[in-house]
């Protein structure tokens, strides 16, 4: 199953668990009804009385359930995929660790970022767990956050560890995640039952409050019941979808099978000791606790990694399990073993020393084969980045330069514009410290640049929202300082606004229901718009960029006769077309990203607009980059 279809089976589990829930809820409304019928041995009393006794009592039922769901939600939603990890005892870990370990897991977490497409998360550490585990959490890919615990950071090698991160980066783009934290608000509801219990239970006197409280606390089990009932209904098959979608990351199986192995094989398993392990049972890597069979969120252990390995033998769990009672594993000793050098630390925000292009092409074309994994790809793109640059858009102090300065025209006529434009705003300092960034960048090969804007831009959400909505405003006034924006000035303005307003506002700038009705004409005009712009920016020929557009509009809206028509306005003429593109179904989504990817390779090379526009398409409409994406740098035209 592949990722758009991923998505329609995540929202038929939606579904699911609002249809689950709703059933929940009535039944426990008529069991608090029944407890009050009883109680208050209403079997005596008139009519009327019993039904404003039991339709009061109903009332505040489901009063208490809505109101603290949706209190659990808002919060959540608030504190964004960060607040999940925290109440869970999680630290974050700092951009620019020098603790080999940290530094390793940031590496793994970046490189998957890059090569899916996807904004860069909040990476956190569980650091009391011992246990190997590993949870995604969020609302939208824009405030996103990865946690594992101390356990997997100790005993999974490298391998095992992007195993485990691309499991949750699969949850992060397929839309289970944004479902997950839902799921702890609803649920949280229906729980609230036994808590309102205990307060009943402590009234003192003459009154039959604490036998209610008595049967309130029973209901809450009850609400525990359906609770785990319903997590189990909408997790188990995700899992086994999040590992294949894992292995299409990696291209490789040994690492995920080596991670649940250890699982297995270990004391500790993958059990976590916090006392919310409940709350996110059903979004962890592994059980995170002991529950029967037909509660558990997750597959058998052995039938995960028979899935992965056909040849595996649930014998080998016992004999790992009896080597490891004498010798625990130790990760990064294995990778020394495998010949993985240590992450080197990341020098100090300086001045980076130029790069020939030629060296650039090579460091990340020297992974970089259509065969190769894309997490290799986008280590080799890390790899080519230089590591002044990377500690300078990891660090929040020099951040704001170098993004600014890589809006900077090359242009000198142009940039008298810009610079002005920016120091009115953010004063002359910052201005000229911009002016140095591009400078700097002018030996970086120009496929680099959005997947460094991509690295840089946690470091922009984490400052307060007036700050960010003024860069978003001297971004625009700096691209319209010269009467046109350029591919890449609208790809990185569209990218930073993207995952600025989705990390304030935990939705995306436009109202999505994707598989709503649209019509035809409006969606296939949307499809249209794009194909072209994007033709356009590969082929200066106007009759080449004609053939490479009908070739990719047959593939994304086949039988449709609509003439090429490059729009005047060039890329900001996407505008509009964002939220109907946003809003097409799943087999729709799929049809344009098979289009665009046949307008790039139908001339056998690739520019960087085309690079910089496909990376764009896939982050607005939250789709996973597909492998030709700088799959082939030594083709890469400027």
């Amino acid at each position: 199953m592949n990722f758009f279809q991923r998505q329609q089976e995540v929202r038929r589990a939606s579904r699911r668990m609002v249809v689950l829930f709703v059933v929940a809820v009535v039944l426990i409304v008529v069991a608090v009804d029944a407890v009050v019928f009883l109680v208050f041995g209403l079997n005596k009393q008139p009519a009327d009385v019993v039904l404003t006794m039991v339709g009061g009592a109903s009332a505040i039922a489901l009063l208490a359930i809505g109101i603290t769901s949706l209190f659990r939600t808002m919060s959540l939603r608030k504190g964004g995929g960060g607040a999940v990890a925290r109440q869970l005892g999680g630290i974050v870990v700092p951009e620019n660790t020098p603790d080999p370990r940290l530094r390793r897991l940031r590496n793994v977490v970046e490189e998957m970022a890059i090569a899916s497409g996807m904004p860069v998360p909040e990476v956190y550490v569980l650091p009391q767990e011992e246990g190997i585990n590993a949870f995604a959490a969020g609302f939208s890919p824009a405030d996103a956050a990865v946690a594992v615990t101390h356990g997997a950071l100790e005993r999974l090698n490298r391998d095992e560890l992007q195993g485990v991160i691309a499991h949750e980066f699969s949850h992060v783009v397929n839309g289970d995640m944004r479902l997950n934290i839902r799921l702890i608000g609803v649920l949280f509801g229906i729980l609230v039952l036994a808590v309102v219990g205990r307060l009943l239970l402590s009234v003192r006197g003459r009154t039959p409050l604490p036998l209610v409280g008595i049967a309130l606390m029973i209901l809450g089990y009850v609400g525990v019941f359906f609770g785990r009932l319903i997590k189990a209904a909408v997790s188990r098959q995700r899992e086994y979808l999040a590992d294949a979608s894992a292995v299409q990351f990696t291209r490789q199986t040994a690492g995920l099978t080596g991670a649940l192995k250890k699982i297995g094989g270990l004391q500790t398993g993958s059990a976590l000791r916090s006392k919310r392990t409940e709350d996110v049972s059903h979004m962890l890597f592994g059980e995170g606790g002991r529950f029967a069979r037909m509660f558990a969120t997750h597959p058998p252990l052995e039938e995960r990694i028979r899935t992965l390995d056909p040849t595996f033998d649930p014998t080998q769990l016992q004999q790992l399990s009896q080597q490891w009672a004498h010798q625990l594993p130790h990760g990064m000793s294995e990778d020394q073993a495998m010949g993985l050098a240590p992450p080197a630390p990341l020098p100090r925000a300086q001045a980076a020393q130029p790069m020939p292009a030629a060296q650039v092409v090579a460091a990340v074309g020297g992974a970089a084969t259509p065969a190769s994994p894309a997490h290799r790809r986008a280590e080799s793109i890390l790899d080519a980045i230089p590591g002044p640059v990377l500690a300078r858009a990891r660090d929040q102090r020099t951040v704001l330069p170098l993004v600014f300065g890589l809006l900077l025209s090359r242009d000198e006529a142009v940039r008298a514009g810009q610079l002005p434009v920016l120091a009115a705003r953010f004063g002359p300092g910052l201005a000229d410290a911009a002016r140095q960034e591009s400078d700097t960048f002018a030996s970086l090969h120009p496929v680099l640049r959005l997947p460094l804007a991509g690295l840089a831009f946690p470091m922009l959400r984490r400052r307060g929202r007036p700050e960010q909505e003024a860069v978003l405003a001297c971004m625009h006034a700096m691209n319209q300082a010269d009467g046109r924006i350029e591919v890449f000035e609208y790809c990185l303005s569209r990218l930073l606004h993207r995952d600025l307003y989705e990390s304030m506002h935990r939705q995306p700038p436009w109202r999505v229901t994707a598989g709503r009705r649209q019509p035809a004409e409006q969606k296939h005009g949307a499809i249209a718009g794009l194909l072209a712009i994007l033709a356009g920016a590969g082929n200066p020929d106007p009759a080449a960029a004609a053939a490479a557009y009908q070739a990719g509009l047959a593939k994304a809206v086949p039988g449709a006769t609509l003439p090429y028509a490059l729009p005047p306005a060039g890329p900001v003429a996407l505008e509009p077309l964002w939220p109907v593109l946003d809003n097409l179904d799943g087999p729709e989504k799929e049809w344009l990203i098979t289009g665009m990817v046949t307008v790039i390779a139908h001339d056998e090379r690739m520019t960087v607009a085309e690079i910089e526009l496909l990376r764009t398409v896939c982050a607005v409409l939250h789709c996973p980059l597909p492998p030709l994406a700088e799959s082939q740098p030594d083709k890469v035209a400027p």
